[in-house]
């Protein structure tokens, strides 16, 4: 009977101790050399990444600029292709032209006259259609850039420079002369010498700045 609170006394003074042994130690400080070496490859991951971000933006903006170039490159090659084509079609206009001229009068109402003539405007609606416009030359001064002179004619009783007849019709590409209007320009005065004509002067709004 009295070596039992002997051993409750033994155990609880015992206690703690045991205590003591089982609390948290507090944690250990890094190495600082590992800390420095961490850090130091932090700053390289960081280096990298930056260099890594600077190569992906330069490589887009090279990308944007390559769709762009080849993107104009097609553009201006469709554009070539399809004046190219038109100039074909203004071939076929011209032979319209000419044949709508040659119509004696005695056949300008005949049906199949007629049925040529519809021909010619379902055509030239065509051109337009695509941005092709003709070039008013006759009665106008003669302009180079729109104009091409083939023959000065004298006598003419018109001013000196002014297209006085229209051998062939000239065309516009929406802004773009796609073929200039050969022309005969009048003689008189200033050009009885018979020098070709003079470009019309620009004026202000036309002067390059």
């Amino acid at each position: 009977m009295t070596d039992q609170p002997r051993h409750r006394r033994s155990h609880e003074a015992a206690r703690p101790e045991a205590t003591a042994e089982g609390a948290e130690r507090p944690a250990e400080l890094p190495d600082p050399r590992e800390l420095e070496r961490l850090v130091a490859e932090l700053g390289t991951a960081r280096q990298e990444a930056a260099e890594h971000l600077a190569t992906l933006q330069r490589t887009a903006a090279e990308f944007q600029n390559y769709r762009r170039r080849t993107t104009e490159e097609r553009e201006r090659d469709m554009g070539l292709a399809s004046e190219y084509l038109l100039g074909k079609v203004l071939v076929i206009a011209d032979d319209f032209d000419r044949a709508i001229e040659a119509v004696p009068d005695e056949l300008k109402a005949n049906a199949w006259t007629e049925g040529i003539t519809a021909i010619d405007r379902k055509l030239r609606a065509l051109l337009e259609s695509e941005g092709v416009r003709g070039i008013e030359a006759l009665g106008l001064p003669f302009d180079p850039r729109e104009h091409e002179a083939v023959t000065n004619l004298p006598g003419t009783g018109r001013p000196d420079g002014e297209v006085v007849a229209e051998i062939r019709r000239g065309y516009r590409l929406r802004n773009k002369v796609l073929r200039p209007a050969l022309v005969a320009v009048a003689a008189g005065g200033g050009g009885a010498d018979g020098q070709p004509p003079q470009p019309p002067t620009p004026d202000a709004s036309e002067r390059p700045n």
